[in-house]
């Protein structure tokens, strides 16, 4: 199987191809940390959009910290999301999702402020909002970061992503308003097995990736 993408940065140039249409609403890309910096970068470079980071984070089920009973998002949105399903089966208590809410609210802005600083989040009401990442594989982190963007009132809600397998997309149609992905091979395989090259993003290309967004753009 040959990759259909060189890298992050290439997944971006070419997605903002196919996101053209929205460059005239000045939108706002938000970037799924940290591998959906580099492509949102050149989407919101592409596009003169601003752009922000929307930093999702897995609220743990107690005594089974594989198990996510819902999360918490940052930003503008700053909020929890909860799987009722999981949360009705497993009954946490009260005190228990108010202290892991609180653990994970600490840990996001943490990563703001590290790869951010003291810059205030960009508001999404009323915007265009092109939500980014690297790929999509189970959908369930996208899902949850569509959601709360969908609570704080955008204009127009777009999913764009470079790879997805076609039925994460389908189950995902209900949480946004449209949806452009570049590949839905099948069979699809883990995210990575799509780039050629899929190293770790660190924090310090999103660092500075975000720095060289902000200084040209007019929200900064």
């Amino acid at each position: 199987m040959v990759p259909e993408f060189h890298d992050r940065r290439d997944a971006g140039r070419r997605l903002a191809a196919a996101l053209a249409s929205f460059k005239a609403s000045h939108p706002l890309v938000l970037a799924l940390p940290r591998g959906g910096v580099p492509v949102a970068f050149e989407v919101a470079r592409a596009l003169d959009a601003d752009l922000d980071l929307l930093i999702v984070r897995k609220l743990a089920a107690p005594g089974h910290p594989e198990v996510g009973i819902g999360a918490v998002l940052d930003g503008a949105l700053a909020r929890m999301v909860l799987n009722d399903a999981v949360v009705k089966q497993l009954r946490p208590s009260p005190e228990y999702v108010r202290a892991e809410v609180g653990r994970q609210l600490e840990e996001v802005a943490r990563r703001r402020r590290a790869y951010l600083g003291d810059t205030q989040p960009i508001p999404i009401g009323g915007r265009t909002v092109i939500l980014v990442d690297d790929g999509i594989a189970t959908g369930g982190t996208v899902r949850v970061a569509l959601n709360g963007i969908r609570q704080a009132d955008p204009a127009r809600l777009i999913l764009a992503v470079p790879v997805a397998p076609a039925e994460t997309l389908v189950a995902l149609q209900r949480e946004c308003d449209e949806i452009v992905c570049l590949s839905t091979p099948d069979p699809f395989f883990a995210v990575g097995a799509h780039y050629e090259i899929f190293d770790q993003t660190d924090d310090e290309e999103v660092i500075e990736l975000m720095r060289a967004c902000r200084a040209r753009s007019p929200a900064a």
